[in-house]
This record gives structure tokens, C-alpha cells and sequence, in this order.
């Protein structure tokens, strides 16, 4: 199990006079699953933004494994322990599936490219460890049968797993999981969440999802975000009944909400 944790504090990001995140903390770690939810531009892409490096906060900080990040870039992510799938599935067309799964493998690889390219000993060598390691990924997530085909031409389901399996080679502690049940059946969404709780065995999992069935049902502990505030924060059943969560969703209170909750926020 890993322990090591993704610590948020009081976060803040400024674009133009427009404040995207306002004084957000929050923290991850220990196995757990934790969803970060919200009404659309409530802040839930810059704060993954934040995390990778793509966006500078204007004020707060971020901390990992008892490190400050300061300056940290997105290449740097996979070396630290930190994986994130897309919104998409942001595969590359002209490569087979292994062969997109490989190259996710950024922080495994020692040699270089150069040495797989000459065909140096030790660059072969490596470069067939890391295709036995995406197999055993792909076969992970039951897609290994596809591991020679091309992404363009598989359903969306099996691209996402191939997406997934990318993230997945480095052995990451912690998973940044984007939008993962967008475009997948009830069913696939099903398996999804059986493969999500599956992870948390070994890594953190940071969720965020639209589809709050989903969310309820794999997501330890809930963070809700709201113009860039968090609103509140607490096990699923917490959150299901927070009358503040319910109006930032429906614009409504708790008693006039639809049973079970707010619902399922296709659209924001």
C-alpha cells in the first residue's frame, strides 16, 4: 500500500479577474478514493490542472510525499508517481494499442530512445520488459486481445481502458481518473467502478465524474466544489444530504430535491 499523500493548500487561481480556484484545500492519500464533484465551471479541471504542472496557482501550494511542489512540469508527473487520464482518450492513431500503452511508460524507460532505435543490447532488452509489463496491464483490464490492433477502429469502452492502461504502466500512487465514465455504457460503467475499487488496493485514487451514481458508489470521501469554493466535503451519504450541494446542483433545498439525492447532473 502506498502512503504517500497529495496535500492542497489553500489554493488559489486567477485567470484574468476571473477567480478559477478560491483558497481550496483539500488532501488524498492512503489508499482511498476520494471524488472530486461539481456544477460545471466549479474548478474540478484546474485543480487537476494545478496538480500536473500545466496551471501556476496564485497563491497556496501544493504538497507530495512531504514535498513541496513548487515549479514542477508534466513531464515530471510520471516520475514522482503521479498518473492522470484525459477527459478523451487522447491515444495516438498510428500506433497499435501495446504500443500506445508503451508509451505512457515514460519513467521506466532508462536507456533512451536512441538505444531502442540502434538496437543496442541493453535497449532491446528493455524495450521487451516494457512490452511484457503493458501486456500484463492490458490483460489488468481485459483489453489484451485488442493488443495488436489500432485504437481508431475499437469502440469507445475498449479505447478508455487502453487510455487507462497507459496510466497505469508506471505504477502510479497516486491516479488522476478524468471524466472516466463519459461515453460508456451502464454496464461498462459497472466494470469501471468494480476496476476503480480494484486500484485503491494499491494506489490513491483522485475521481472526477459527472456521473454521481458512479461517484456514490467507489468514491470514499467526496470534495464539492462550487466557483471555485469547496462547499463541502465528507463520506457519500454526507454529501448526498448536504442542502448546499443540492442547491450548487439544482438550485433547490434538500426537501424539494428529488428523492435520493440530487441526482445526476448529466450536463454539468
Amino acid at each position: 500500500m502506498t502512503t504517500a499523500e497529495l496535500v492542497i493548500d489553500e489554493l488559489s487561481v486567477t485567470f484574468g479577474g476571473l477567480k478559477a480556484l478560491d483558497s481550496v484545500s483539500m488532501r488524498a492519500g492512503g489508499n482511498e478514493v476520494v471524488g472530486v464533484i461539481g456544477p460545471n465551471g466549479a474548478g474540478k479541471t484546474t485543480l487537476f490542472n494545478v496538480i500536473c504542472g500545466f496551471v501556476r496557482p496564485s497563491r497556496g501550494h501544493l504538497e507530495f510525499d512531504g514535498r513541496q511542489l513548487r515549479r514542477h512540469q508534466p513531464h515530471d508527473l510520471a516520475g514522482m508517481g503521479i498518473a492522470r487520464t484525459l477527459q478523451g482518450v487522447g491515444l495516438f492513431a498510428g500506433l497499435t494499442v501495446v504500443d500506445n500503452v508503451m508509451a505512457g511508460a515514460t519513467a521506466r524507460v532508462r536507456t533512451g530512445l536512441a538505444a531502442s532505435m540502434l538496437g543496442l543490447p541493453r535497449g532491446a532488452r528493455e524495450e521487451t520488459e516494457l512490452r511484457e509489463r503493458a501486456m500484463t496491464v492490458l490483460r489488468e483490464l481485459r483489453v489484451d486481445g485488442y493488443a495488436d490492433r489500432h485504437p481508431g477502429g475499437l469502440p469507445y469502452g475498449i479505447q478508455k481502458r487502453v487510455a487507462l492502461a497507459r496510466a497505469l504502466i508506471n505504477d502510479p500512487v497516486v491516479l488522476l481518473l478524468d471524466e472516466p465514465a463519459s461515453g460508456l455504457s451502464e454496464a461498462e460503467m459497472d466494470e469501471l467502478g468494480t476496476q476503480v475499487r480494484g486500484l485503491a488496493e494499491r494506489m490513491t485514487v483522485l475521481l472526477v465524474e459527472h456521473h454521481m451514481d458512479l461517484v456514490m458508489t467507489v468514491c470514499d470521501r467526496i470534495v464539492v466544489l462550487d466557483f471555485g469554493q469547496v462547499i463541502a466535503e465528507g463520506k457519500p451519504d454526507q454529501v448526498r444530504a448536504d442542502p448546499a450541494v443540492t442547491r450548487a446542483y439544482l438550485g433547490e433545498d434538500v426537501s424539494v430535491a428529488a428523492p435520493g439525492g440530487f441526482g445526476e447532473p448529466g450536463d454539468a
